[in-house]
């Protein structure tokens, strides 16, 4: 039950959880020289030699291990997204991708990061990651819990989730499926989660809480050591009482016999 709880603790009070992320010493810091230098910033060039801009805009978009392909995000920057020949398509990054779309440099030009939008949506995606990332160092399962419920809507075909690594994950898991199949074809991949899964249910988010309550039992099932802090159990029943999406101790109980395919 670890990381189910521990995920539905952080889901039904997600505001409050990302206000204490946004609120900690180094993400405001790091937030704040972002918001206060992005305007300054009229190239693809200009943004991926600032250090702590370009640090601070591809962890936001969950790409903190490829800081150091820089002349890569720097290509993708420039081409856009409008041509099948650009980078970005061909790279098929689903977080590369929505980069480009955020800094829309080949249709906006020098007057990209002055977009309204970018500023806020860069900062929001950078505190969720954070989050994400600072469950992760306790219970992955809660991480990756999170980042299904953020990019559930997504997933449009089997495709879609080959290319994200996370939702794949998620799905495998989920499913019982053995991450050794990414060895199979990408077609053979994607025809079977075609016959697993209705994509339409991702568009519903209770039945992504249901998918995520599959993913979460099973997760504990394969992964015993995976630990949840008492403070994270408590924050749940305490937010229960105030809210009317709080978890019964019936369900919690139900939840321990939860299988692949149960009712």
């Amino acid at each position: 039950m670890s990381t189910f709880t521990d995920y539905l603790s952080i889901a039904n009070n997600l505001g409050r959880y990302q206000t204490m992320t946004a609120a900690d010493p180094t993400v405001a810091q790091a937030t704040k020289y972002f918001q206060a230098n992005i305007g300054a910033i009229t190239t693809p060039a200009q943004l991926v030699n600032n250090p702590r801009i370009f640090n601070y805009v591809m962890s936001a978009f969950g790409l903190s291990d490829m800081t150091y392909a820089k002349s890569l995000i720097q290509q993708a920057l420039e081409q856009g997204t409008s041509s099948s020949s650009a980078l970005a398509v061909k790279l098929n990054n689903p977080n590369i991708t929505a980069l480009v779309k955020a800094f829309d440099f080949s249709t906006y030009g020098t007057a990209t990061t002055a977009q309204s939008s970018a500023s806020s949506d860069v900062v929001d995606k950078y505190v969720m990651q954070t989050l994400e990332t600072n469950q992760g160092n306790t219970n992955p399962g809660v991480q990756l819990a999170l980042y299904f419920q953020q990019n559930a809507s997504k997933i449009t075909d089997g495709y879609s989730i080959l290319a994200d690594k996370n939702l794949l994950s998620v799905v495998q898991t989920t499913l019982g499926i053995s991450s050794y199949t990414s060895a199979q074809s990408v077609d053979s991949q994607a025809a079977q989660f075609d016959k697993l899964l209705t994509y339409s249910d991702f568009q519903d988010p209770a039945k992504v809480q249901t998918f995520l309550e599959r993913f979460t039992a099973e997760y504990d099932v394969q992964n015993p050591t995976a630990s949840s802090s008492t403070s994270s159990v408590l924050s749940l029943f305490d937010a229960s009482s105030s809210s009317s999406s709080g978890i019964s101790i019936d369900l919690m109980m139900s939840m321990q016999n939860l299988r692949l395919g149960g009712s």
